[in-house]
This record gives structure tokens, C-alpha cells and sequence, in this order.
């Protein structure tokens, strides 16, 4: 069989050795061409196009080309879908649900399989790839947890935003996920709490998750507040203002903010605040002081409310 032929057998980047051999393939010349061509072994009984970066996508191909039952879902879906969470490609492993409830763990090391109900209406076609619908996505993770991750998963999905370099439109509605809730799984009562926390006006992640530091330490500033500088009549809106103490807060960093010219015109923006005479006291943390140093962030609030 020539090199060409080979490669008809490949599917979304990914060959499986089970293809190959059924279409004729001697095992040991098989692999003889696999290691001479430069193919990357996926894991067992899958490989890649040589030249074609083993990343996440190609894992989870690889995976459900051997198992076809498995739907990617959780935060595997969530990263399909471009919905942000607080974990990084390289820190998340691969999820799936298996709706047939007849998968064997122990066969895929680094896979997580959810044995849950699922219906055909609630997966979907993406890139080659059978995945769980945004409204389930976002259903799964409220019920599975952890709570804040959730939270930013709903609320990067209800909302326009930059990922990656890529401005992507809201994904779906709030009504949606709530009926996505109603399916009697474990931890639905629990993820329709947390539903009630979710703002559609958080900007990022990183505010998403100052905001819930400072739910869980009752402070309840107003979210997105209009504000208006002296001498214009342009409007700016606040990450957080405490209206009646005056403190506004505001969440920066390079990290979600994009680039150094989005910094620089945050800073710029930061100064005009402090020209508003709703504002008399400005608190900037940036999304390290969010996710690093919470209790600090909150002390600092706390004083600024009870300062003279």
C-alpha cells in the first residue's frame, strides 16, 4: 500500500491502528511506517499526521474515534464551546459523559468519564467532534462544581467575550441553563443556587470570582454602576461601586484585560473614575490579588468601608 492510502484512514488529524489493520495493513509494516514516517502516537491504538501538534483536540479525537459512545462534556465542552473556566488547557484533563452507562474507567488513564443520563437532543456536532450543548455544558458544571469555576463558566457564556484573540458572541440564555437544571441528577438543587449568583454583567473571570469573595463575606457592592465624571457628559460604568460609602473597586490585570494597550487605557480610565462625585475612594486590585491573595483583597475593602 502506498503512503497516500495510509492517510485516507485518517479522521479529524487522528489514525487508528484498528483502521489501518482492517484495511489490509501488516501489523509490523504498519508500524514500521508509522516510526519511519514520523506519525505521533496519541495514545494506544491512535496516532497523529506527523507534523500535527498532539494537543487537547486531537486527544479527545482520538479518544472518541476508540470509544464512540463517550460525548465530550464538562470542561472539555466548555473549551470546545470557547466558555471560559478557571483552569488552563494544560491543567484540565479530558471529560466525556458516557449517557449508555457502560464504560469502563480503568481503560483510558487521564480521562474522566461521567456515567450520567443524556439525551441525543442534548449533544450536538462541533468540529468534528459529538459534544454535550452549551445550556447541558453549563448544567454539568453547576452540578459538578466547584462553585466559583462554575459561576465564570455561566457567566463567560451569557456574555460577549474576547478568548484567545477572538471577540465571541453570548452562547446562550439564562432561561436555558434553568431548564437544563431540571433533570433530577445529583446536585441539581445545589447548581440552581449557584444559577442565582451568577451576574450577566461580569467583564471576566477575574471579577467574577472578587465578586464572590465578597458575597461570601456579605459585601454587596452594585455591579457595573454607572458613574458619570465631572465636565463631560460621557458615562463610565464600574466593576463595583459601594454607592452610599462612595468606594469604588476595580479589577485589572493583564491577564484578562487582553494586552499592554488595553492596560494602558484601563489606567487612563481609572483616572477619569476618580473624577466622578459618586467615587470619593478608588480600590484597584489586580486578577493576581483576586485569585492569590483574597483575604488581603477583602481586608482591604473592609477598611476602606469603615475608613474615616
Amino acid at each position: 500500500m502506498e503512503r497516500e492510502e495510509l492517510r485516507a484512514l485518517v479522521e479529524g488529524g487522528v489514525l487508528l491502528t484498528s483502521r489501518a489493520l482492517g484495511a489490509g495493513w501488516p501489523r509490523r509494516s504498519l508500524f514500521r511506517r508509522l516510526e519511519t514516517e514520523g506519525w505521533g502516537r496519541v495514545r494506544s491504538g491512535a496516532w497523529a499526521e506527523p507534523g500535527t501538534r498532539i494537543d487537547q483536540f486531537v486527544r479527545l479525537k482520538a479518544t472518541q474515534l476508540l470509544n464512540p459512545q463517550l460525548v465530550v462534556s464538562h470542561r472539555s465542552a466548555a473549551r470546545l464551546w470557547q466558555i471560559e473556566t478557571l483552569e488552563t488547557h494544560q491543567q484540565a484533563g479530558l471529560e466525556f459523559t458516557d449517557p449508555g452507562l457502560s464504560f469502563r474507567q480503568q481503560r483510558v488513564p487521564g480521562v474522566h468519564v461521567h456515567r450520567i443520563p443524556l439525551t441525543e437532543d442534548e449533544v450536538v456536532e462541533r468540529w468534528g467532534l459529538r459534544v454535550t450543548e452549551v445550556p447541558r455544558t453549563l448544567a454539568d458544571l453547576l452540578r459538578a462544581g466547584p462553585r466559583d469555576n462554575a459561576v465564570v463558566a455561566v457567566e463567560s457564556a451569557l456574555a460577549y467575550r474576547r478568548v484567545g484573540r477572538e471577540r465571541r458572541v453570548p452562547l446562550t440564555a439564562p432561561a436555558a441553563v434553568w431548564v437544563a437544571l431540571e433533570v433530577p441528577l445529583r446536585g441539581a438543587a445545589r447548581a440552581r443556587q449557584w444559577l442565582t449568583l451568577v451576574d450577566r454583567g461580569s467583564g471576566s473571570p477575574a471579577e467574577t470570582v472578587a465578586r464572590l469573595h465578597m458575597h461570601d463575606a456579605d459585601l454587596h457592592p452594585e455591579t457595573q454602576a454607572e458613574v458619570h465624571p465631572r465636565g463631560g457628559p460621557r458615562r463610565r460604568y464600574l466593576d463595583f461601586l459601594f454607592r452610599a460609602e462612595g468606594l469604588a473597586v476595580e479589577v485589572e490585570g493583564y491577564a484578562y484585560h487582553g494586552t499592554r494597550e488595553a492596560h494602558r487605557r484601563d489606567v487612563a480610565r481609572f483616572n477619569q473614575i476618580l473624577q466622578c462625585p459618586e467615587v470619593r475612594r478608588l480600590l484597584r486590585f489586580t486578577a493576581a490579588d483576586v485569585f492569590h491573595r483574597p483575604t488581603w483583597m477583602i481586608q482591604q475593602i473592609h477598611a476602606a468601608l469603615h475608613a474615616p
